[in-house]
């Protein structure tokens, strides 16, 4: 079994932490959003995997070996592919072309999801689906009763379906998937400037390729700051309280969940519900909730809740909620 992970965008939506680091990297409890992703599909699927394909942009050697690192965690080949043009979903899996072999799951990373089940890969392909209030935001898919697709609809003006498609895909036979993606580039079949995705899915299932929908119990985006810190709190939520046993925390009180990092200082501080603080941070006399505090920063005399401030910052001002880049001050 084989994950294929398109993560090549910039990530603008999450400036300014992704000015320097990329959006799948970024830590969520002590954990990068991608590792998050490859946890819950390994529980998902019955298979062990054997590689994960990153397709990427000019990231730069130290995050491939980042990639490399988080793929070994789970005992599997880390491959690396470049995309170096924004051509679309189709165009950016095609990227990892000699890893679309056997079975394989494509996993966009901007997404994240829980879910109770294992999945049976007996089928032809599975897409991973989540009932959603407004499905005139997402592409779609019209089932039957047996969950078997019948139909893709981008964005429907009128609630023909509310399943909609998180981002997730699994193949029993990624050579096939690999040929529909060629034959879109080759014949130039585009939607706007972009070779997408569903317009492969169209034609394999056309040809007799039975997809089936796979709820999944949570959809959770990283899209923006916003979304991240509600991301964040699911995350905590599902993963439980931990406080390393090599933190230092010093006339202060956590309230669960949290995650704490080794190397962390905390004093005279109120920390949680929610809240992350990553390897090397202090805070001191501060209330904090709902944040997100990366490596190396201090947060010194602050009330803050709903806030991300990146890695070896520093903020000491009269403010409630920020969203603060590396290498960042703030203060007054």
């Amino acid at each position: 079994m084989k994950i294929i992970i398109p993560m090549a965008g910039m990530g603008k939506r999450m400036r300014p932490h992704t000015l320097t680091t990329p959006k799948p990297l970024i830590h969520l409890a002590g954990k990068p959003i991608v590792e998050h992703l490859i946890d819950e599909i390994s529980q998902s699927v019955k298979e062990p995997i054997d590689e994960i394909a990153f397709i990427i942009g000019n990231f730069g050697e130290k995050t491939e070996q980042a990639l490399k690192d988080a793929a070994a965690k789970i005992n599997a080949k880390g491959s690396i592919y470049h995309q170096t043009e924004a051509l679309g979903t189709a165009h950016a899996i095609l990227c990892a072309a000699a890893s679309l072999h056997g079975p394989v799951v494509v996993a966009f990373a901007d997404t994240l999801f829980f879910s109770q089940g294992k999945l049976s890969l007996d089928k032809d392909s599975i897409i991973w689906t989540k009932k959603v209030n407004d499905p005139s935001a997402f592409g779609v898919v019209l089932a039957d009763q047996f969950n078997r697709i019948t139909g893709f609809v981008e964005k429907p003006k009128t609630p023909v379906s509310n399943q909609a498609i998180i981002g997730i895909y699994f193949f029993k036979d990624g050579e096939n998937l690999k040929n529909e993606l060629q034959f879109l580039i080759d014949n130039n079949i585009k939607k706007g400037d972009e070779y997408q995705l569903t317009d492969a899915l169209q034609n394999m299932m056309e040809k007799g390729l039975k997809f089936y929908s796979e709820p999944v119990d949570e959809w959770l985006d990283c899209g923006n700051k916003e979304a991240t810190v509600s991301t964040h709190t699911c995350v905590l939520r599902h993963i439980g309280h931990y406080v390393d046993p090599r933190a230092i925390v010093e006339d202060s009180i956590i309230i669960p969940p949290c995650f704490i990092a080794a190397d962390t200082r905390i004093n005279q501080s109120v920390v949680g519900p929610f809240v992350s603080i990553e390897s090397g941070s202090k805070i001191e006399h501060s209330v904090l909730s709902e944040s997100i505090i990366q490596k190396k920063s201090e947060v010194e005399n602050m009330v803050l809740t709903r806030s991300m401030i990146g890695n070896e910052a520093y903020i000491n001002t009269k403010v409630t909620s920020v969203n603060l880049g590396d290498f960042s001050r703030l203060e007054s």
